[in-house]
């Protein structure tokens, strides 16, 4: 199994700054494509943006220019930094991995716990 933990959720004030970590553990044997999504209360879980294992990146364009996203394979992490933050970022932030078990080799999208990011303005 895979488990993904995120870090690096909080309170900031509008135009501020924060990076969200996820780190990927377990039995992993290979992982692809890792990607932020977010959702608030009662609606649906929206993409934020993805990094493919080459490095090619996408982004929501509710997010292009402002958020950036990485990874360290060498860690099995992925981060989104966020700049220039707005009170509509409000949301839950989600990772996803798509990851290969070393025990099972199948691929699976995983999902982390969660972590809220909160704008005031």
């Amino acid at each position: 199994q895979v488990q993904l933990v995120e870090s690096g959720g909080g309170l900031v004030q509008a135009g501020g700054s924060l990076r969200l970590s996820c780190a990927a553990s377990g039995v992993i044997f290979s992982i692809d494509a890792m990607a932020w999504y977010r959702q608030t209360p009662g609606e649906q879980r929206e993409f934020v943006a993805r990094v493919a294992s080459g490095g090619t990146t996408n982004y929501a364009d509710a997010v292009k220019g402002r958020f950036t996203i990485s990874r360290d394979n060498a860690k099995n992490t992925v981060y989104l930094q966020m700049n220039s933050l707005k009170p509509e970022d409000t949301v839950v932030y989600y990772c996803n991995v798509h990851a290969q078990s070393a025990d099972s080799k199948i691929w699976k999208n995983y999902w982390g716990q969660g972590t809220q990011v909160t704008v005031s303005s």
